[in-house]
């Protein structure tokens, strides 16, 4: 039998090795995809695998790479550059896509644009399946699984130690000089200036009371309402969280220096009889994102996706809890429901 080929774009990045180490850990066949030729070709070398050079203006050497493969896991951000290229190569060629993607925009024009193309040539997208956004979506959906309404759901993202990557970092100078923002309250999607505000989250001990920048600009409110019956949806971010030293000159760092960081991801669910609330917690926020991606992969390479193709958040795609379970089974956090 044929091991499934899957295709890693911006493996040369932080989060593309960590997806690429994975990935040959477990025996699969990976090609290294992205613009730097000899930084791939080094690499190649490092894991025994193949490079290819595709470079976003390039629409012939993206579809390649996208037919070569089974699933092409896209972590080369900032995806409101990088996005609508590589996702494009997929679609068209039938191949199972997930990005790591943060920025809501990128995410929406994602279920607006591919979701017919997707559907048309069998391919399943996952959009924003990363530590922020897309475990926000599945423990949302673990949390709220038979809630008939809920009118609240709030995401609560606790993090120390942070340190941007290039990508990261010009990601976040954009998302957050943004003023045309996508929010959902009152059961709709908008798209405006929001005032962002100072607010305190109470989160479980040994956390306890954080104050917290809200609303932050995250995939949530694009991707809950798909599934859950909620009426305002709003991701928080610890505000201590930008002010620490080096969070913004982080960028030469090592892979071991990263990976120190500590995270919790709450959520509340606030419906007419009454809440409900989960969190995960653990280290390494880097490689926990990476794992929801190659665990995503896996499962579409080897037929254990969803029965329907298109565009899907990571909580249409796959049951919520045991996908959380594994990979708390893997190591990326501990979980509490």
């Amino acid at each position: 039998m044929t091991t499934p080929l899957i295709a890693i774009y911006g493996a040369n990045g932080h989060t593309g090795r960590l997806v690429a180490a994975e990935l040959r850990s477990r025996g699969y066949e990976v090609v290294l995809a992205g613009r730097d030729a000899a930084a791939l070709r080094t690499m190649a070398d490092e894991l025994g695998a193949r490079a290819h050079v595709a470079t976003l203006d390039d629409p012939a050497s993206l579809r390649e790479l996208a037919e070569s493969a089974s699933v092409l896991i896209h972590c080369a951000g900032p995806f409101s550059v990088t996005g609508e290229p590589v996702a494009a190569a997929a679609a068209e060629a039938g191949c199972h896509y997930v990005d790591h993607a943060v920025e809501p925009h990128h995410v929406k024009r994602m279920f607006d644009t591919f979701q017919a193309p997707a559907q048309r040539t069998g391919a399943t997208m996952i959009p924003a399946l990363s530590f922020y956004g897309g475990l926000g979506d599945l423990l949302a959906a673990a949390v709220a699984d038979g809630m008939s309404l809920i009118d609240r759901m709030t995401i609560a993202y606790a993090v120390t130690g942070w340190r941007l990557t290039t990508g990261a970092l010009h990601t976040a100078r954009q998302l957050f000089a943004e003023t045309d923002r996508i929010s959902y309250s009152d059961g709709a999607l908008s798209v405006g200036y929001v005032e962002p505000r100072n607010a305190v989250f109470a989160f479980p001990p040994p956390l306890g009371p954080r104050s917290m920048i809200a609303p932050v600009p995250f995939p949530e409110v694009v991707t809950i309402p798909r599934h859950l019956p909620v009426r305002q949806v709003e991701a928080m971010l610890t505000a201590r969280t930008f002010e620490e030293e080096h969070v913004f000159d982080s960028e030469d760092l090592d892979a071991e220096a990263r990976s120190r960081t500590d995270f919790t991801v709450a959520v509340q669910a606030i419906g007419g009889r009454g809440g409900r609330a989960g969190q995960v917690a653990g280290h390494d926020l880097w490689r926990a994102g990476a794992l929801a991606s190659v665990e995503a992969a896996v499962r579409l390479a080897g037929d254990e996706g969803p029965a329907k193709s298109g565009v899907l958040s990571a909580a249409e795609a796959f049951a919520a809890e045991p996908f959380l379970r594994t990979l708390e089974r893997l190591g990326a956090f501990t979980i509490t429901l």
